[in-house]
């Protein structure tokens, strides 16, 4: 859902709806810093060989149930013994956030919806979710995806078990200014801990609706500084698969580098993950790897990564479905995977990847 999340704005989003002021006095007063990550050493050139689980882990609920219609977005952590799955589940009408424990991450136990909109606030009634979930030494912290008028905009929640939640209050993250490349909208949150850093990998849509992929820091978690030379990663050229749209960006550090999967849109809306990578987060570079679904379920959509890297193996929960769409109603369910960390062969013409059964590792 979330490489598309914007689109369902975009019809409300205009000029005479909100006017240039409202946009300026929601986005102008934003924060900016120029920035890097602690800086990664760099090492060998490493391809990642993709492994899936044939049948999804985690699916929609039963008529008339909140998650009835899709199931997507999962944002996994460790927590003791156990993986929290904050999913996000939509009814026809609304998109919100439930919790599923498991664990072993494969056989996951739905426990129910964490957080709905709230309409007599900024958050609208359309979306509490599409988030991403980071525990610190107070607990959890949840940024998830709102907004009223068609602003989509970023939210906190905060608890100490993963069930009872309580709201920042408003969002964190808001729009950009006039003419910003994320001035009609912030979604996607994908937030990890670098040094004593908090840091936000995010999607912009401007007002071209093109939608591209920003980061932000954050010393506490709650006042965020966006990186002053936005977006750090860029549309793929005309007929690449994500010529039409970047979204949904996972991090995490291996052999060296900062990693990205991300999903990459084309012009049917078909959704595959790509990889980049970086030595100080913010310059990045594509690699040549994309990973297409590789059954019936995910076969038009590939999505939603969130990653626990351990060594030369990263563990993937992501979302699929077999309708090429561009937000929802795509019968989503939530898969597993994994990359294994590899010397890069000779060649490295573009191959992608497909959820073919194998011997499946535990997470």
């Amino acid at each position: 859902m979330r490489g598309g999340a914007l689109a369902r704005y975009a019809p409300a989003i205009g000029w005479l709806a909100i006017g240039w002021l409202g946009i300026f006095l929601l986005g102008g007063c934003g924060k900016y810093r120029d920035f890097t990550l602690p800086e990664q050493p760099g090492g060998p050139e490493v391809t990642w060989r993709w492994q899936a689980r044939a049948d999804p882990v985690l699916s929609s609920g039963s008529a008339g149930e909140w998650d009835a219609v899709d199931v997507l977005n999962p944002s996994v952590v460790r927590q003791g013994d156990a993986y929290y799955n904050f999913f996000s589940g939509f009814d026809g009408q609304t998109w919100r956030t439930g919790l599923a424990v498991s664990g072993d991450g494969v056989t996951w136990q739905k426990e129910g919806l964490l957080l709905s909109p709230d309409p007599a606030t900024w958050e609208g009634g359309t979306i509490a979710a599409n988030g991403s979930a980071i525990a610190d030494e107070s607990g959890i912290l949840y940024y998830y995806q709102a907004g009223a008028d068609g602003r989509a905009e970023i939210g906190l929640a905060r608890s100490r078990d993963g069930h009872r939640w309580t709201r920042h209050g408003p969002p964190v993250l808001n729009l950009g200014p006039w003419g910003s490349w994320d001035e009609r909208g912030v979604a996607d949150p994908y937030v990890i801990r670098a040094g004593r850093s908090f840091y936000m990998f995010y999607l912009g849509m401007d007002r071209a609706r093109q939608q591209r992929l920003g980061v932000a820091v954050s010393e506490d978690g709650v006042s965020w500084y966006k990186l002053r030379s936005n977006p750090i990663l860029e549309l793929g050229d005309y007929g690449a698969f994500d010529s039409n749209g970047l979204g949904e960006p996972a991090v995490w550090p291996a052999r060296g580098y900062y990693w990205m999967l991300y999903t990459g849109r084309d012009r049917s809306e078909v959704r595959r993950l790509g990889l980049a990578r970086s030595r100080d987060g913010v310059h990045w570079e594509k690699q040549p790897d994309v990973i297409a679904g590789g059954q019936s379920w995910d076969s038009k959509v590939i999505c939603d990564p969130t990653v626990i890297g351990t060594g030369d193996r990263a563990t993937v929960w992501f979302g699929g479905g077999d309708v090429a769409h561009p937000d929802q109603n795509i019968h989503g369910q939530i898969g597993l995977g994994w990359l294994f960390a590899e010397p890069r062969p000779q060649s490295t013409a573009p191959q992608p990847h497909n959820g073919a059964r194998a011997t499946e590792p535990r997470p």
